[in-house]
C-alpha cells in the first residue's frame, strides 16, 4: 500500500491490545515506516519495484534495528504526545525492538497478501502469501479500515476503564 495511512489501522488495534508488551509509539511508527520505500521509487522514479528489499523480512528486520536505533534514545521525546492521548507506558529496549520487529513484519505480511512484487524470504523469489482475487486489494483496505475503527473502540474502552478508577 504505497503512500497510505491504511497501515494505521492494524497498528493502532494490535499496538493498543498489547501496550503491555510492545512501545506503542514505535509500533505506529513500525507499521507505516516502510512506505518510505515505494515514496522513494515513485517520487525519484526509480526503475525499481515499488516493493523492494524492505519489503522482505530480511530487508524488514534491517529496518526494525535501524529503526530501534532511532527510537530507543529519543522515545523519551515522545512521551509527552502519549501522555496527551492518556496513554501510559513504561518504554524500554525490548518493548522498542519488538515492536520495531513485530510492527514492520505485519507490514510486509498485509503487503505480502496483496502486491505480486514482494519477495517476503528474499532472496527467494518467492511469495507464498500472495493472494488471489479481483477484490483481495480492496479486502485488505476494508480489513485495515476495521482494524482502525476496532483501535479506537479499544481505546475507548481503556479510557472508560481508567475514568471508572
Amino acid at each position: 500500500m504505497p503512500l497510505t495511512p491504511f497501515h494505521l489501522g492494524p497498528g493502532l488495534l494490535v499496538g493498543l491490545l498489547f501496550l503491555r508488551y510492545l512501545d506503542f509509539p514505535t509500533f505506529l511508527v513500525a507499521s507505516v515506516i516502510l512506505d518510505v520505500e515505494p515514496a522513494i521509487v515513485l517520487f525519484f522514479h526509480l526503475d525499481a519495484p515499488l516493493h523492494g528489499f524492505f519489503h522482505s523480512f530480511l530487508g524488514g528486520t534491517v529496518a526494525a534495528l535501524l529503526l530501534t536505533a532511532v527510537m530507543n534514545p529519543t522515545r523519551a521525546s515522545l512521551s509527552p504526545l502519549v501522555s496527551f492521548f492518556k496513554i501510559t507506558q513504561e518504554s524500554s529496549f525490548p518493548r522498542i525492538l519488538l515492536a520495531s520487529l513485530s510492527g514492520i513484519y505485519l507490514h510486509i505480511l498485509l503487503d505480502s497478501v496483496m502486491h505480486r512484487d514482494i519477495q517476503p524470504f528474499y532472496p527467494l523469489d518467492v511469495n507464498p502469501f500472495l493472494g488471489r482475487g479481483t477484490l483481495l486489494g480492496l479486502n485488505v483496505t476494508m480489513m485495515c479500515i476495521w482494524c482502525f475503527l476496532g483501535g479506537l473502540l479499544v481505546y475507548a474502552i481503556k479510557r472508560l476503564v481508567v475514568v471508572r478508577r
